[in-house]
């Protein structure tokens, strides 16, 4: 298996470079496929300018071999070769936008279980904000207030991103809504990456995690590391 990493937003800038950087490591150096999936920037036509500011921070970052999949509905999404080249990759990405968007695009694609081979190959799967909501068994849709079942790569756990921002304004809502699944709240420039082969989460960046579960609310900071028991499903 390889690794995760959930990342909170305000990615390529500032302190997102500490947990990019580590993803990096991790897959295999600076030389190792880099592929962005810009599908979640789809809805409001941003795919293109947000994927080529990934493009430029992982290059700034020292990266050699990045690029932006044209992964942005559900046609190119069962297309073999945009398939082909995931599962080839070393680490993917998936930005922010929409997340609702992005979890129909992707639900029983031939591109997902691309994601899921390269995911057992040791690749590295990383999501900021939208991208990140949907690897997770629910995620919350801000455009409809409702809840939805996520992609299920990390069972019972729901992102909070931008959660010092506003992502922290959902958790009265979402106590309520799923009473036993944990809220995972990330900071903005913050991201938890996890390590299979130890079963164990660790936060990089500038702010922290915050679970919220069975009536406790614990934070993590910079360099802490913490374990969810039974949550990082095996394929």
């Amino acid at each position: 298996m390889g690794y995760l990493l959930l990342e909170g937003g305000a990615e390529f800038g500032g302190r997102m470079a500490d947990p990019d950087k580590q993803a990096m490591t991790l897959a295999g150096g600076p030389d190792v496929p880099i592929t962005i999936i810009p599908a979640a920037a789809a809805p409001d036509h941003n795919h293109h300018r947000a994927g080529q500011n990934g493009v430029g921070w992982f290059h700034r970052l020292g990266a050699t071999h990045v690029s932006v999949l044209p992964l942005i509905d559900s046609a190119s999404a069962d297309d073999p070769e945009v398939a082909k080249t995931l599962t080839k990759s070393k680490f993917i990405y998936l930005l922010g936008g929409f997340p609702h968007y992005l979890a129909q695009v992707l639900n029983g694609s031939r591109s997902w279980q691309a994601i899921l081979t390269a995911y057992r190959s040791g690749a590295v799967i990383a999501g900021s904000s939208a991208g990140a909501m949907v690897l997770c068994e629910f995620y919350y849709d801000p455009m409809s207030s409702q809840i939805f079942k996520g992609l299920n790569l990390v069972a019972r756990i729901c992102v909070l991103p931008h959660h010092n921002a506003f992502g922290k304004d959902w958790v009265p809502r979402l106590k309520n809504q799923l009473p036993n699944r944990i809220l995972f709240g990330i900071d903005e420039e913050t991201g938890a990456l996890h390590d299979t082969s130890q079963d164990n989460w660790r936060v990089y960046g500038k702010g922290n995690i915050t679970l919220y579960h069975s009536g406790h609310v614990d934070k993590f900071g910079e360099g802490q590391e913490f374990i969810l028991q039974n949550a990082v499903r095996k394929f």
